[in-house]
């Protein structure tokens, strides 16, 4: 079996204006520190090919994503292969193109795949209680800031252009506000990640982001001295969590395979501790209306021309 790294170093460059100067200065966000993870680099024939957006899970927590691949593999009878994929666009492309087979994705491409060519739930993952979750915005623990409108001509991270809670919400609130993020702030910059968004703010990279609050709450557990640094200054309203998808034409003997694997995961010790891990509960059947309050706030934006 051949192997290979990814998850390479990777360093944003911010162009930060000087408050009161006329030369702009450049500041690095070396937001990487990243872990060699493992994965097959040739697919085999039998090979089922799923996607973990990497946007989608906290880079320390990745392993066990890969871990849960093999779970899946292993119950299935048959090799799972994971699949590299840099942002949400990468994954809906390679979904719609049977590229791949599945893949846990953003809720907001979901809402985008869905509508595009019938992307598909399997289903979706239980955490905290329930299936959903939150966008937190987030600012250094020392800011000044005590509402979203403190960060009015600031510098701020977004994850995704496609991530729901990392740009479609705050792009949302700010619409609502008769701004736009482009006019709202000085600066923004997209992270690539939410763990390395909450870097950004802890490191004051950035005055503010807008990040998956399962993230932080992962990392609140695992790296509390990170979290630490920062603040939630605003908790968006609930949206429905993060699924894993497939294409609609994927056989429909492998897709309930799938989806009973998924569902029965937590009754396995194996699956089981492999969840506890990754601080699911479980995972459980969704229905697509779920997902309705974010396709309100997608009309809602085209409608004034700010669509992302």
């Amino acid at each position: 079996m051949l192997l290979r790294r990814f998850f390479t170093a990777c360093t944003i460059v911010v162009l930060l204006s000087c408050i009161g100067c006329s030369r702009e200065e450049s500041k690095k966000i070396d937001l990487t520190k990243a872990e060699a993870i493992n994965h097959e680099k040739t697919s085999k024939p039998d090979a089922v090919r799923i996607a973990v957006g990497g946007m989608i899970t906290p880079q320390d927590g990745f392993a066990y994503y890969r871990e849960f691949l093999d779970y899946i593999g292993a119950e299935l009878g048959q090799p799972v292969q994971y699949v590299d994929a840099t942002n949400y666009e990468e994954i809906n492309a390679k979904i719609e193109a049977r590229d791949i087979e599945g893949a846990i994705v953003c809720s907001g491409p979901y809402v985008d795949g869905h509508k595009k060519f019938g992307m598909e739930l399997l289903a979706a993952p239980m955490a905290y209680g329930g299936t959903v979750y939150y966008s937190y915005i987030i600012v250094p623990r020392d800011s000044s800031a005590k509402g979203l409108d403190d960060l009015k001509g600031k510098v701020f991270a977004f994850t995704d252009p496609l991530s729901n809670t990392g740009k479609l919400v705050p792009e949302y609130l700010i619409a609502r506000k008769g701004s736009s993020t482009k006019a709202f702030f000085s600066k923004t910059v997209f992270s690539g990640s939410h763990d390395k968004s909450i870097l950004a703010v802890a490191d004051k990279l950035v005055d503010g982001a807008a990040v998956d609050s399962l993230i932080w709450e992962y990392l609140n557990k695992t790296k509390p001295a990170l979290t630490a640094k920062t603040r939630i200054l605003l908790k968006s309203e609930p949206y429905a969590i993060p699924p894993f998808v497939v294409h609609p034409a994927l056989d429909p003997g492998l897709k309930e395979r799938l989806r009973m694997i998924l569902l029965n995961a937590h009754k396995n010790p194996r699956g089981k501790a492999l969840l506890d891990k990754m601080m699911t509960e479980r995972f459980v059947a969704i229905d697509d209306k779920a997902y309705d309050s974010i396709r309100e706030m997608k009309k809602w934006l085209a409608g004034k021309g700010l669509e992302n």
